[in-house]
C-alpha cells in the first residue's frame, strides 16, 4: 500500500489553494521545510511570512491578518502551537471567531526520536476544549488535502493534526470529505471501531484480522473530532453494542472522551479506548513507539475482546 506523510499533502494543497485563492496567506515559524509550507513559499513569496522561533507572535500576527480579511493558514509542530501559544489561539483567534487555520505537523508519538519535548499527545484535548473552535484530524494524505481545502471554504478557526512519517493511503480522489461526518470505511455488526489520524490503518487491519476470527468489525473515520458526528456515533452503539475508540493522542481529552461523552448521554453501551495510557513518550522509532505505549493492531484487537466479554456479563 502507497504511504505518503499528511504534512507532505498540506504543502501541495497550499499551493493549489494559493492558486485559486489571492487571500489566503500562509505563516510559519522556521519550521518551513518540516511543515511543508515552504512548498507555498517557494510560488507565492509575498503571501509567505516566517515569524521566527516566536509563536505567540505567529498567532498573533495571523489573527490580524485574519481581521483585515486574509485567510491565515499558520504552521508549526503541534507541541508549540498548542502549547506555547495557547493564549494567543484563545484570546486572539478562537474568542473573536477570527478566520485562522492552525495546521500543526508533527503531532503524535510518532515524532520518534525528537522525544517527550516534542511529542504533542494532548493537543487534541487543548484544542478541542476551545469554544468556536473546529478539530479535523485527517487519516491520510488524500483526505488531508480535502480537510486544508474545506478548512479553506470555512468561515471560522481550524485546528488540523497533521503527522511526520509516511502513513496508508487509504481514500481516492473520488472519496468525498463531509465536514462534521464520520466516514463509514468497513461494514460490522458486532463491534464499532472509531479511530483518527493513522489508528484508521491500524483498525482497519485489526478489523481484518478480526474477520478471520469470526467478529464483524464497523470502522469508522472521525475525522471531524469537533463537531463530532453524534449521529454516527450513536447509530453504531445502537447497531453493534460495543465501541472501541482508537488514537494516537493521550486516552484523556481526545477522541476516546468525545465518543464517551456522546454515549453516556445517548446510548450507553460497553467501550474501551486506545491512546496513550496518561504518560509522556520518549525517543525512539516510531514503530517502536506505536507497539511499547500500545496502539497497534494487536492492542486493538485486545480492547475488543474485552469490550466483548463485557458485553456478555
Amino acid at each position: 500500500m502507497e504511504k505518503i506523510a499528511t504534512r507532505d499533502a498540506y504543502g501541495k494543497a497550499l499551493v493549489k489553494l494559493g492558486a485559486k485563492n489571492k487571500d489566503i496567506v500562509v505563516l510559519d515559524a522556521d519550521l518551513s521545510k518540516s511543515t511543508k509550507t515552504y512548498e507555498f513559499y517557494k510560488e507565492y513569496p509575498d503571501r509567505f511570512f516566517n515569524m521566527g522561533i516566536a509563536e505567540q507572535n505567529l498567532m498573533g500576527t495571523a489573527a490580524g491578518l485574519a481581521a483585515a480579511g486574509k485567510i491565515a493558514f499558520v504552521s508549526t509542530f503541534a507541541i508549540f502551537a498548542t502549547g506555547r501559544a495557547f493564549e494567543q489561539i484563545r484570546n486572539s483567534i478562537a474568542y473573536p471567531q477570527l478566520n485562522v487555520k492552525i495546521v500543526a505537523s508533527h503531532a503524535g508519538l510518532t515524532v520518534g526520536g525528537d522525544g517527550a519535548s516534542h511529542q504533542a499527545i494532548v493537543d487534541l484535548a487543548v484544542m478541542r476544549c476551545l469554544p468556536n473552535m473546529t478539530v479535523l484530524v485527517p487519516a491520510d494524505a488524500v483526505e488531508t488535502e480535502k480537510a486544508v481545502c474545506a478548512a479553506a471554504e470555512y468561515e471560522g478557526p481550524v485546528y488540523i493534526r497533521l503527522g511526520r512519517s509516511k502513513v496508508p493511503v487509504l481514500y481516492t480522489e473520488e472519496d468525498a470529505f463531509v465536514w462534521g461526518k464520520a466516514s463509514l470505511l468497513r461494514e460490522g455488526t458486532d463491534i464499532t471501531l472509531i479511530a483518527c489520524g493513522i489508528m484508521v490503518a491500524e483498525s482497519l487491519r485489526a478489523a481484518e484480522e478480526l474477520a478471520e476470527e469470526g467478529i464483524s468489525a464497523r470502522v469508522l473515520n472521525m475525522a471531524t473530532l469537533k463537531p463530532i458526528d453524534r449521529e454516527a456515533i450513536v447509530q453504531a452503539a445502537r447497531e453493534t453494542g460495543a465501541i472501541v475508540t482508537a488514537e494516537e493522542h493521550s486516552i484523556i481529552g481526545g477522541l476516546g472522551s468525545a465518543v464517551a461523552e456522546v454515549l453516556v448521554e445517548n446510548e450507553p453501551v460497553p467501550m474501551e479506548r486506545v491512546g496513550v495510557k496518561d504518560v509522556f513518550g520518549e525517543s525512539g522509532e516510531p514503530d517502536q513507539l506505536l507497539k511499547k505505549y500500545g496502539l497497534t493492531a494487536k492492542d486493538i484487537k485486545e480492547a475488543v475482546y474485552r469490550v466483548l466479554r463485557r458485553r456478555e456479563l
